[in-house]
């Protein structure tokens, strides 16, 4: 019988990892509370913590200005795509201008 993870709400990550960061918990006393396992605990306080220096992680974003900064790569990488997409669209159409 396969066990499937739970999911914690980003809400709830972040107040678990502020419990460590914040409040002065330890990562075990933090487990207690929560019902959360250590690993899980320490990866929000380690990504939290690199949030709150300005590092975008690569996982799904905490703090919402991590949010926003990771949605507007995604556009700038989907517009970079549609650039290139059309660079060689244009290349294409004048190399056949230039064929006729």
């Amino acid at each position: 019988m396969m066990t499937t993870q739970p999911t914690y709400s980003t809400e709830f990550k972040i107040d678990a990892a502020n419990l460590v960061i914040k409040q002065g918990y330890s990562v075990r006393e933090a487990c207690e509370a929560t019902g959360v396992g250590p690993t899980a605990i320490r990866r929000w306080v380690a990504q939290l913590k690199e949030e709150f220096s300005g590092i975008t992680p690569s996982a799904k974003a905490l703090t919402p200005e991590q949010k926003r900064i990771q949605e507007l790569e995604a556009q700038i990488k989907k517009i970079e795509w549609e650039k290139d997409i059309l660079k060689k669209a244009t290349a294409l159409l004048m190399q056949d201008n230039i064929k006729r």
